[in-house]
């Protein structure tokens, strides 16, 4: 079998998920129109490596309607919905995911996907892309591109690419604007909640909310909080986040501070060792913690261990630690994306415009890759505005447009006052 996933006989629901997810999808829908006639991806193989979900799956099939051949994992353990990836092996995608795999399973998967010689990648996290540079190098050499999905990834790429040691060139997706500005913000917000009251089913009114980093998740985050009632509490190591954080109405302070009075906690900073041992011991009875960062090492769980008696799963992806002390700290989701391990993710409406973003980054690639040197980059203006616009058509919203007298004026530096 050219895939590997939990149950097969999950796919009847799952295609009924993906095409609920397709329904709230108007500019992946257009882009799969415009684009299976002229097939830009023909002769293109794809390895991609990010959350399976049902609007991944919306994604998949603009890649292939687009002509591509496409082979796909998951790029974290728990955030993969069993029955998507069901669907897709039945669609005959080949995927290797599933919800629950270890850390051998995880590199495994990724491996198999490399079985078809890619000539693009498409990452999330870039554990993909990584996986190529350590163990086939020569196939890294080969590749037209890929794009990158997530903050941590980008992060890391551009380090690799700071250092010479990025072998094919990478596009940003995470920082075009109609990607960081709304599935950053928007999304994350959202189903960072959802996945909170999933996994916990409490009043968040009258919780004290610590919100750990103030880039564009944790905004999102601190204000969705917010709107349900809770007092918000951002921690931060940067001036200027820290000051938009206050200016917005939200108190901040430092998680030494803040760990002694949260009842809830969520980190969404893209760093290790956020909360750790000294924070867990002074939290109150019954505290909350949880992550919304890319990877699991946000939360100091080894700490959390070493000062506990034991642990209990109380219900799905909420595990209760009896500390040394005699308290109770409850983790969710195994201090993994607890949007995805604990919800489903970003809502389809938001993800619409980010895998659109990776669609159209993949043309590019497709198109212009092999004369791109080895670096990050990002999409262009036009792309952005492409994207924006034709969710706003879909939304019935028209919007207004300079006339050409108006565009002479905006560059009309002899003008004066």
């Amino acid at each position: 079998m050219n895939y590997k996933v939990k149950d097969e006989n999950l796919a009847k629901q799952g295609l009924l998920r993906i095409e609920w997810a397709e329904s709230r999808m108007p500019v992946l829908a257009t882009l799969k129109e415009k684009y299976s006639k002229t097939k830009p991806l023909k002769g293109m193989k794809i390895a991609g490596c990010i959350h399976v979900t049902k609007e991944t799956a919306v994604l998949v099939k603009t890649l292939v309607a687009a002509g591509a051949e496409v082979s796909w994992s998951g790029c974290n353990p728990l955030s993969t919905q069993d029955d998507v990836a069901a669907a897709l092996a039945h669609e005959g995608v080949p995927i290797y995911a599933w919800h629950g795999m270890n850390t051998e399973d995880f590199y495994w998967c990724i491996r198999k996907t490399l079985e078809i010689n890619p000539t693009l990648t498409l990452d999330d996290g870039a554990d993909l892309v990584f996986t190529i540079h350590k163990e086939n190098p020569k196939l890294a050499e080969q590749l037209y591109g890929g794009t990158e999905e997530t903050t941590t990834g980008v992060h890391r790429l551009r380090a690799m690419a700071d250092d010479g040691a990025l072998k094919y060139p990478i596009i940003a997706v995470n920082d075009s604007i109609t990607k960081w500005d709304f599935d950053n913000v928007y999304g994350t917000g959202q189903s960072s909640i959802d996945g909170i009251l999933r996994a916990t089913s409490v009043l968040i009114a009258g919780k004290t909310f610590v919100v750990a980093g103030y880039g564009h998740c944790g905004r999102g985050v601190s204000m969705r909080a917010k709107g349900l009632g809770a007092n918000v509490v951002v921690t931060e190591i940067l001036p200027t986040a820290a000051l938009k954080a206050t200016l917005e109405g939200f108190q901040v302070m430092t998680m030494d501070e803040a760990c002694k009075i949260g009842d809830i906690f969520i980190t969404a900073t893209g760093m290790k060792d956020i909360i750790t041992k000294r924070h867990f011991e002074q939290m109150k009875e019954g505290a909350i913690v949880c992550n919304t960062g890319h990877y699991d090492c946000e939360l100091n769980l080894e700490d959390l261990a070493s000062i506990s008696e034991g642990k209990l799963e109380i219900r799905d992806s909420n595990e209760r630690y009896s500390l040394n002390n005699g308290k109770n700290v409850y983790v969710l989701a195994e201090g993994r994306l607890v949007n995805l391990a604990a919800a489903e993710g970003h809502p389809s409406e938001v993800m619409d415009m980010s895998f659109a973003n990776q669609f159209l980054g993949l043309v590019k690639l497709a198109q212009e890759g092999k004369s791109m040197d080895k670096k990050v980059y990002v999409l262009p203006t036009e792309t952005d505005e492409e994207v924006g616009l034709i969710k706003l058509q879909a939304m019935g919203i028209s919007i207004d447009q300079l006339t050409d007298d108006q565009i002479k004026y905006a560059t009309d530096y002899s003008a004066g006052t």
